[in-house]
């Protein structure tokens, strides 16, 4: 679809290169030609006046190569409209805030910033790449890793979305250190082991072992890339293979005791359009066992089954204290009608 809101540049910059000798030969460059460059800055919307210098040496590597100035590299990508702080706005908010992506398109609108929702997309995928290029600089790993001796390495696949790209990432457990992040298609034990050896040819540091989960491909890849080290199961995941049979006994309990209070609808018919003391305590209690049957818990230390038995025994014996007092006699949440 085409732009339906033009560019209107609100102030005009002029840039021209620092360098005015030829980078390969030593010779003076002259400008040659100008290119004009519209970009959107959360400051505003600039045009850019670019002055090209070009060497004239004949016999130079760079003979009439375009030599752009050197300050539009920190305000914009190549052939993109909108600046770097633009770019950088759109990765916190989606990785620090974890803001969706309308909620993005909506908070820049607020600024002011002229963009599409799919812009927006377009954005988090440069911003990804530009970190990913920043992680995987072997000088900014060694120096990250400077002061250790070893690295234990930690490899996990994250798909956001059943058929697309798996993004692929690899950090150090003893620092944190996220070493390479990479989206690939698949995740071959071939591909696999392409990643784990760049890793180690960039960190410089010994690998003292391997976490992972099962899987097979990556099982493959570090018996190949990394045959004399350690490899372990993530704890996670072997309690989580551990425990399946506990989780299965709890997820059936969990539906039994479901069972058991579904007569709490007839309940609250009961006193609907009553605004008495009785009523109000009714729908309390009513209220707290939809509140225990919603709330899921999560395997394998937290299981759903035990936390409801725990909350409606709560509710059970407020209702006998209730009882035990001369309270109103409610019908108990598990009761049928």
């Amino acid at each position: 679809m085409s732009r339906t809101q033009s560019r209107t540049p609100d102030v005009e910059r002029v840039l021209q290169p620092a360098r005015r000798l030829c980078p390969a030969c030593g010779q003076s460059m002259r400008i040659r030609y100008e290119n004009r460059r519209t970009l959107v800055t959360l400051s505003g919307t600039q045009r850019l006046r670019l002055k090209i210098r070009r060497c004239e040496a004949e016999g130079c590597a760079r003979f009439r190569k375009p030599y752009r100035p050197e300050a539009e590299g920190a305000l914009a990508l190549p052939q993109h409209e909108f600046g770097l702080d633009v770019m950088a706005l759109v990765g916190a908010l989606r990785h620090r805030e974890h803001r969706s992506v309308p909620e993005i398109h909506a908070i820049l609108r607020d600024r002011g910033v002229p963009i599409a929702a799919r812009s927006v997309t377009n954005l988090l995928d440069r911003y990804d790449e530009v970190v990913s290029t920043r992680l995987g600089d072997p000088q900014h790993l060694r120096r990250q890793l400077g002061g250790q001796d070893r690295i234990v390495l930690a490899l996990d696949g994250l798909q956001p979305d059943v058929g697309h790209e798996v993004l692929w990432v690899l950090r150090d457990c003893l620092s944190g250190t996220v070493l390479l992040a990479r989206s690939l298609l698949s995740g071959t034990a071939e591909d696999l082991t392409v990643l784990l050896r760049e890793v180690v040819d960039a960190v410089g540091v010994p690998v003292a072992g391997v976490i992972s989960d099962g899987q097979h491909s990556i099982r493959k890849a570090v018996a190949t890339a990394l045959p004399e080290v350690p490899h372990q199961l993530c704890h996670f995941h072997f309690l989580r293979e551990a425990a399946l049979p506990i989780f299965e006994a709890d997820r059936h309990a969990k539906k039994e005791l479901k069972k058991a209070v579904r007569g709490v609808r007839p309940i609250e018919r009961a006193v609907e359009g009553r605004s008495d003391a009785e009523a109000n305590v009714v729908r309390g209690y009513a209220s707290a066992v939809r509140s225990a049957i919603t709330d899921d818990g999560r395997a394998p230390l937290d299981a759903a089954g035990l936390r409801l038995k725990e909350r409606l025994e709560m509710v059970a014996g407020s209702l006998e204290r209730v009882r035990s007092k001369g309270g109103p006699r409610a019908r108990s949440p598990g009761s049928r009608s």
